[in-house]
């Protein structure tokens, strides 16, 4: 399997900034000196260097093996990352020893959204499922030094890929709420209520991103019919604008799974950043 690292902005054209067969990468953001994007990738995170395209391991010890649920701290120092032991841990991007934040819940908490005052995460928490039956999944947050966790979404309707907008005031999020089966994106107040859905098309919509001045989103697209958010399949990323109208762009590739699950806007807000895969 190749992993094709692309940048792009809104409207132009895909840079392929990075390319190997080594190892299967997931899941970029973007560093806060916009210089280099942190991904997964077998187990732990990698920073790749956008000058140099020096691609090299962040050795964090204290943590056990990482899945591709993670986001960067405000401080530009450290990254929020999801264990596959269902905690999260807060870990030096130098490199060093991890703290875990979450409790003992019972549930997997798998990270997507750190507030912009850099107070608060959105995980998404994952009740133990029955055998083969996958659990139900709800938004809660919880405060990014460690405290009581707040349940924000409620209900049987899976939900997922939480993120928070610009003004901390909303949390955008993908929910089966609206069509059993077939995930939409929403939006539902930081502290709970009704949630307010966002696309209304005939196909699967996962994971969103919002830029930073909250202008534009990205989100990534599957064909009607698709169970989860599996890899390899053909899929698009949508551009949209604030409105959240018909896509201004739909970039169709080969992926899902890994390719854009984090916020992965620059900080400048003029590209994002994703992940293709090839045979």
């Amino acid at each position: 399997m190749i992993s094709q690292v692309f940048t792009t902005s809104i409207g132009g054209d895909p840079e392929l900034v990075l390319e190997t067969h080594h190892m299967h990468l997931e899941a970029p953001n973007w560093t806060r000196d916009s210089r280099a994007l942190v991904l997964n990738g077998d187990g732990v995170l990698w920073r790749f260097d956008l000058g140099s395209h020096d691609l090299d391991r962040i050795p964090i010890s204290g943590v056990p093996e990482l899945n591709n649920d993670h986001v960067l701290d405000i401080d530009g120092e450290h990254a929020f990352v999801s264990a596959n032991d269902g905690h999260i841990y807060r870990a030096p991007l130098a490199g060093g020893r991890a703290e875990r934040v979450t409790n003992e819940t019972g549930r997997q908490q798998f990270l997507h959204g750190v507030s912009h005052d850099g107070s608060t995460l959105a995980y998404v928490g994952l009740e133990p499922g029955d055998g083969d039956v996958r659990g139900q999944a709800n938004i809660f947050t919880i405060p990014a030094q460690g405290g009581p966790d707040h349940q924000v979404t409620f209900g049987t309707a899976p939900a997922d890929g939480c993120e928070f907008s610009p003004d901390d005031e909303w949390i955008y999020f993908n929910t089966e709420a609206f069509s059993p089966g077939q995930a939409q994106i929403a939006r539902i107040p930081v502290n709970g209520g009704e949630p307010e859905q966002l696309t209304f098309d005939e196909r699967v919509n996962w994971f969103p991103h919002l830029s930073p001045d909250g202008t534009a989103a990205v989100y990534l697209s599957y064909p009607l019919g698709t169970t989860g958010h599996p890899g390899g399949r053909d899929v698009e990323l949508c551009v949209v604008a604030d409105d959240w109208s018909e896509p201004v762009r739909r970039l169709p590739l080969w992926g899902g799974q890994g390719t854009i699950n984090v916020p992965s806007w620059s900080p400048t807000g003029d590209r994002f950043a994703y992940v293709a895969y090839q045979p």
